[in-house]
């Protein structure tokens, strides 16, 4: 599929994370993947930004292969998956994840 814009992509990114469980192991890997980008800054070590990179893909990644059970749109939209995550991030930080789902009208598992 191609997107024109983030807009159309946005409800296609949700639809393709449709479990709980999926957006939770989200939610955990960008969460270790900011962690690990701040000690790049703080201890000076770039090893920090490769174990940032493999803990918010791998967790993401594996989310998709085991729970939801389809392929990562960052295969096919690498920079409007890495905007819909972070998106994603904040809605569930924010506790607004719920109300976007029912506006979008994507059913939640």
């Amino acid at each position: 599929m191609r997107f024109r814009n983030f807009a159309e992509f946005w409800p296609y990114y949700l639809g393709e994370h449709s479990k709980k469980a999926t957006r939770a192991f989200h939610f955990a890997g960008t969460s270790m993947m900011l962690i690990f980008v701040v000690s790049v800054m703080v201890f000076h070590s770039p090893i920090y930004l490769a174990y940032g990179i493999f803990s918010g893909y791998g967790l993401a990644w594996f989310s998709h292969f085991f729970i939801e059970k389809n392929r990562p749109a960052t295969f096919r939209q690498p920079l409007f998956s890495l905007m819909a995550d972070f998106k994603m991030y904040i809605l569930i930080a924010s506790g607004r994840m719920t109300d976007e789902l029912m506006r979008l009208k994507i059913r939640s598992a």
